[in-house]
């Protein structure tokens, strides 16, 4: 029976970071490390193919692959009806409407007449001002839409933003978005091998948040430290071999709070106080 097959972008920073997702769910890419390589298995479970981001969703749609990953973006400019299986949250950006920096426009309610936008996304951004009731005539462009406006072929632009660098360097200014976009798995029939796949990357991606901490707790303090560590399900206690006046703590901690929970287990006399990654997390 053949193995499934996943669409992967073949190259850029999301096709990077989806393969090391996956070499941490343990499904490593047998991949050649070069934009023209096709295919490669997935781990023993699946096969990959690799092909452009925006092509992603016509090969999941027309069944050349089972399920893909692209950005949400591209999914909703193909117009093709996919489902959703997880938000792996690679990639984040958001498309937006943007105007010359000395342009009077401040927000997208402000855009009158039938003004010209570049964009390599017409279909979304025509929609948008459709329902939104506005005229616009669509400048489609394949790239580099932001200087579309010095070029004087456009008015306006609605294009990818993530840090806002780009826009900033050209002279652009946000005014509004169309909405937010990040990388999605996507089918249009869910299987069983589908659904252990969204388990294996959803653990890895929950876990990448957290930390493991183990800590000697003084017996006298095991109720301030319930408060301090709550865990998922609250913290794990464990008898020490020896009866020091001590016991085991052990508990998930966010990884932002590390710094905070360290100084507050300290005051309250604990010892031994260990923190280690966490490279799954299945609640």
């Amino acid at each position: 029976m053949p193995k499934p097959k996943l669409a992967l972008p073949n190259k850029g920073r999301m096709a990077e970071e989806i393969r090391e997702l996956f070499a941490d769910a343990g499904l490593p890419l047998s991949w050649g490390g070069s934009d023209r390589t096709l295919m490669a298995a997935v781990g023993e479970e699946f096969d990959a193919l690799f092909v452009r981001a925006q092509d992603i969703p016509e090969f999941v749609a027309d069944g050349a692959a089972d399920a893909g990953i692209t950005g949400w973006d591209l999914i909703c400019e193909s117009e093709r009806e996919l489902e959703t299986l997880l938000d792996l949250g690679l990639g984040a950006c958001r498309l937006s409407v943007a105007v010359p920096k000395d342009s009077t426009i401040a927000s997208i309610e402000q855009i009158n007449g039938e003004p010209r936008v570049a964009t390599a996304f017409p279909n979304l951004t025509r929609s948008f001002f459709r329902d939104r009731g506005q005229s616009v005539q669509i400048v489609p462009v394949t790239g580099a839409a932001e200087i579309a406006p010095q070029l004087g072929i456009a008015e306006l632009v609605v294009d990818l933003v993530a840090t806002g660098s780009t826009m900033r360097m050209n002279n652009l200014r946000e005014i509004g978005s169309i909405l937010e976009s990040s990388a999605r798995l996507v089918t249009t029939r869910r299987t069983e091998a589908l659904d252990d796949l969204v388990l294996a990357l959803s653990s890895v991606l929950r876990a990448r948040g957290h930390r493991y901490l183990m800590v000697n707790v003084p017996h006298g303090h095991l109720d301030e430290v319930r408060k301090v560590l709550p865990g998922l399900n609250g913290p794990t206690v464990m008898q020490l071999l020896d009866d020091t006046g001590f016991v085991a703590v052990h508990a998930i901690v966010g990884q932002s709070e590390v710094y905070r929970t360290i100084a507050e287990l300290k005051d309250l006399g604990c010892q031994g106080i260990v923190v280690t990654r966490v490279e799954r997390l299945v609640p």
